[in-house]
């Protein structure tokens, strides 16, 4: 066993990419208080809040880290659909977001609801529209990734959900809180290493 040192001021994360091959069978729609809404072409500033919103506590960045024109390209591009999951008063606390620009593969690009509702079921709904939506006619492989910075719990919850393991690869990157990007009480199980986020 060999042990390799992680550079201050970088986290090092371990990467589990998951697939479907076969369309699930149809299922009842788990019950929720919740609806999902799309969102055709949301403007950066909103998606960045509610991104920001779901996946602070995990330390999601990637869009954050994006100009507004490279996110624009993303978010209102034609084969990518975008969901807000909305509460009984309209409130927006879950985002989905499939990729088809690569058919016949699609990607579960982000899932997620906030942190309050975390624990409660809920998921399974979320997961049963993501698969509905996902599985065309023109879809052979519906894939996602996720990482030890995300819940504990989601790796068994995407096996559970029918996503079967297929490669594992180590990330190291800049910690996104020391660039400012996220704030630094976000994700206090990762500790920030070697540097003040103030200095």
């Amino acid at each position: 066993m060999s042990l390799t040192t992680v550079p201050d001021g970088q986290i090092a994360t371990i990467v589990t990419h998951l697939e479907m091959r076969e369309r699930p069978r149809p299922a009842p729609m788990p019950p929720a208080p919740l609806r999902l809404v799309p969102w055709k072409t949301p403007t950066p500033d909103a998606y960045r809040a509610l991104f920001r919103r779901v996946g602070e506590p995990w330390l999601w960045f990637s869009r954050l880290a994006m100009d507004d024109a490279a996110l624009t390209a993303i978010i209102h591009h034609p084969a990518v659909e975008i969901y807000a999951v909305t509460d009984p008063r309209g409130v927006e606390v879950g985002l989905l977001e499939l990729d088809f620009r690569s058919l016949p593969d699609c990607e579960l690009a982000f899932f997620g609801l906030i942190p309050t509702l975390n624990g409660k079921g809920l998921g399974k709904w979320l997961m049963a529209q993501a698969k509905t939506l996902a599985w065309r006619k023109d879809v052979t492989r519906f894939w996602v990734h996720s990482c030890t910075l995300d819940s504990p719990a989601a790796l068994g919850f995407y096996q559970k959900a029918g996503f079967v393991p297929t490669k594992r690869e180590v990330e190291i990157f800049a910690d996104p809180r020391l660039a400012g990007l996220l704030s630094p009480d976000a994700a206090p199980h990762v500790p920030m290493l070697g540097q003040s986020a103030t200095a």
